[in-house]
């Protein structure tokens, strides 16, 4: 079992395949945590210390014990108001308006199979692939009973977490903060990696040094954004892509965030995840529940690549749906870049001829195609087809398409409304607006209020509508703004933004229901959404509207810290590229984009027949090696933060015998220096074939003494090899 239970010690000891996760009932009834690192074995409540700390006060439970004080004591789910000054994770205000929560021990349960939660995503597993742990506790003066969710998936070293609060009291109360979890850490020195950025460059690495006091990165926009990404790394300082400790904390949420580190002066460090607490404050009445959502659990003692592999493993298997894992995705042209808003059904049909000729599966219709919609100031919420604009009907177009052999999707941003739109002028409190103030515009656009069923009901049956007029096999749902103005008509303070969020799962949930084959795209202005909670949903995000190649080369490798290159949207575009005005070769383009879901965002009517046959090339190469952007381990062999003159990632197949290095020399020198590159993950004994030269070296060879990369002349040119296993 991976969940064990020591009633002497009342010790919860979760064991994985490489870790141990503990936490301990004490004698006063509080749940503190123990450990999680490397697999042990043993009780480890050893390390809990008690000392009488200055201005640390001791609960009532403790007499006349001045040693023993919650603000010093590691826990598994801190709540403000137990004499814990640092960061919590549940601030509850009481009826009589007081800010205080005890939670208490009060009993559990283990079970086969892991848990779910109604109504948000989450990680799913098979009975016999998982475990759950459910510990309750319970506050005895206000009677609110909180359960603390652990799911453990033992093969892959993932504990995920969830927590589930009910008011068993007889008056209400307002959830001011909810966190999902909490991890205390050993006294020690610890690095914080993030994932900051902002549109067009989503996910650059910044790594610190933890220091005194706390340090918080949260998203107040109302989505996940651009800007902070709910995923996180804390580290040894010394760890790297192949050694050390890591520890990954990640949120299955959509919404706005709050993740929170502080090291005390003790050198403990506390880390809490929750929903952004800014804007929230949640009633709850008595007989209600609320779940937060979700966050996932993972630690390496082999540095980050294998911490990643943890990740990519989880959500490829136990989030992504599973129609979906292992589906080969479609090579696709999508309009936007090629065309914008000036197309015609005509424009639409050339299009679709261009890519059969070059073996692309899919043409996507973007923005544009629906009521008046020419430019990006209207239209926006009045989702029928523009006949008149296509010159024909949507079914037509699209039988004329597949005709070609070419499968035909089409873009669609649900959650937006123009002011200038036939919805706008009919329901204007369907919008979140705040009544008597000027709303807060952005790409000239307002935000519907998906918080409402009606709402919802309204677009989804529009969009409905849409999809059943002919073989629509993919859609783009794109997001294009954050959000202000958080008021509803209809809703309460405080609950606006996360019903928001859960209304837009609710309204995908319906979608995969009635479509379960279709392929839906996640996109809000590019990565401003890209997280596990729309994951669960959409198999696969746009990882940025940029798509220059060079800039990707930093995008795609923050990105692949914690989500799968398998789940990346990376196109080719045209030169020079339409957000950074560079120059790359169109092999160059290739190779970025080979990893990650490939297509192509350009104007394929404007390529010379050399381009055409280069890009021939290049989708016939991509298949050849897709079933390892889908399946195979990826390894992050240089940084492009710290490397000036190349940039090389990998793939391997589950069995070690295939595998396949890309990347791409960012700067040509005069007499240039011999530059070794050392692949990963391969089986050392196994002896491994370069298809290209025919040479063959032991697995070993490759991953300890490397090989020299080609010495190319020109900027920006790109790298491949592929190797093979021969017989031993």
């Amino acid at each position: 079992m991976a969940i064990r239970y020591w009633k002497e010690k009342q010790i919860f000891s979760i064991d994985t395949k490489n870790t141990t996760y503990q936490m301990k009932v004490d004698s006063c009834g509080f749940l503190l945590h123990l450990y999680y690192g490397a697999k042990v074995n043993g009780a480890m409540d050893y390390l809990l210390t008690y000392a009488d700390r200055g201005f640390s006060g001791n609960p009532a439970e403790a007499g006349a014990d001045r040693t023993y004080s919650l603000d010093v004591l590691p826990q598994e789910y801190p709540t403000w108001g137990t004499g814990d000054y640092r960061n919590a994770a549940l601030l509850i205000q009481n009826a009589d308006h007081s800010e205080s929560c005890k939670l208490q021990y009060a009993g559990h349960t283990i079970k086969k199979g892991k848990y779910n939660l109604s109504g948000l995503p989450a990680v799913y597993a098979e009975e016999n692939e998982a475990e759950t742990l459910e510990i309750y506790m319970e506050d005895c003066v206000s009677n609110l009973k909180v359960t603390l969710l652990y799911g453990v998936v033992e093969q892959l070293d993932i504990i995920t977490r969830s927590v589930i609060i009910e008011n068993h009291g007889s008056e209400n109360i307002i959830i001011e903060k909810a966190g999902s979890a909490c991890l205390e850490l050993l006294p020690g020195q610890y690095d914080l990696l993030s994932f900051c950025g902002r549109h067009t460059m989503e996910r650059t690495v910044q790594r610190k040094r933890i220091g005194y006091g706390s340090s918080v990165f949260e998203s107040r926009r109302g989505t996940s954004s651009h800007q902070y990404n709910p995923a996180f790394i804390l580290a040894d300082v010394n760890a790297t892509e192949d050694c050390g400790n890591c520890y990954g904390i990640a949120f299955v949420y959509s919404g706005g965030f709050r993740f929170e580190t502080e090291k005390d002066p003790y050198d403990q460090v506390r880390t809490v995840m929750s929903i952004q607490p800014e804007q929230f404050a949640y009633p709850l009445n008595p007989g209600e529940r609320f779940v937060v959502p979700e966050t996932i659990f993972s630690f390496s003692q082999n540095g980050f690549g294998a911490l990643s592999h943890n990740y990519h493993n989880c959500i490829n298997h136990h989030v992504i749906r599973r129609s979906f894992q292992k589906k080969m995705r479609p090579v696709l042209i999508n309009s936007w870049e090629a065309a914008y808003f000036d197309f015609t059904g005509e424009t639409m049909l050339e299009l679709a001829k261009n890519a059969a000729d070059v073996g692309i599966d899919l043409v996507v219709m973007d923005d544009g195609w629906f009521g008046k919609r020419d430019d990006d100031n209207s239209g926006l919420g009045d989702w029928e087809v523009n006949e008149e604009k296509l010159g024909c009907s949507l079914g037509t177009l699209i039988e004329k398409i597949n005709e070609l052999g070419v499968d035909f999707g089409i873009w669609i941003e649900p959650e937006m409304i123009s002011e200038d739109s036939t919805l706008y002028r009919n329901h204007p409190d369907w919008v979140l607006q705040i009544p008597g103030r000027s709303p807060v515009r952005s790409r000239n656009q307002l935000v519907l209020d998906f918080s409402r069923k009606d709402v919802r009901d309204y677009i989804f049956a529009s969009i409905c509508k849409v999809l059943d007029q002919g073989n629509i096999t993919y859609v783009k749902w794109d997001m294009n703004r954050s959000i202000s103005d958080v008021y509803s008509h209809v809703n309460v303070r405080g609950t606006v933004l996360h019903d928001y969020v859960v209304g837009v799962y609710d309204f995908l949930e319906q979608m995969i229901q009635r479509y379960p084959e279709l392929l839906i795209e996640g996109c809000s202005g590019g990565g401003g959404r890209f997280d596990i909670g729309m994951l669960y949903y959409t198999p696969q995000i746009w990882c940025s509207d940029n798509t220059d190649a060079i800039d990707r080369l930093k995008i795609q490798y923050g990105t692949s810290f914690g989500y799968p290159i398998s789940a990346m949207g990376s196109h080719v575009s045209v030169c020079p590229n339409h957000q950074s005005g560079r120059i790359t070769p169109f092999e160059t383009r290739g190779i970025v984009a080979s990893a990650g879901t490939f297509g192509y965002e350009l104007d394929l009517m404007k390529m010379s027949e050399e381009e055409k046959k280069i890009a021939r090339e290049q989708i016939l190469k991509y298949k050849e090696m897709e079933h390892l952007v889908q399946t195979g381990d990826y390894y992050r062999l240089v940084n492009p933060f710290k490397n000036n003159n190349h940039v090389l990632w990998q793939f391997v197949s589950k069995d070690k015998k295939e595998t396949i290095v890309c990347g791409v020399r960012l700067h040509s020198e005069a007499n240039p220096h011999v530059y070794l590159f050392y692949p990963q993950g391969l089986d050392a004994d196994m002896k491994y074939e370069d298809i290209a030269t025919g040479k063959v070296y032991t697995g070993a060879a490759l991953m300890k003494a490397g090989l020299p990369l080609p010495l190319t002349t020109g900027d920006y040119q790109s790298i491949k090899f592929t190797f093979r296993a021969v017989e031993k």
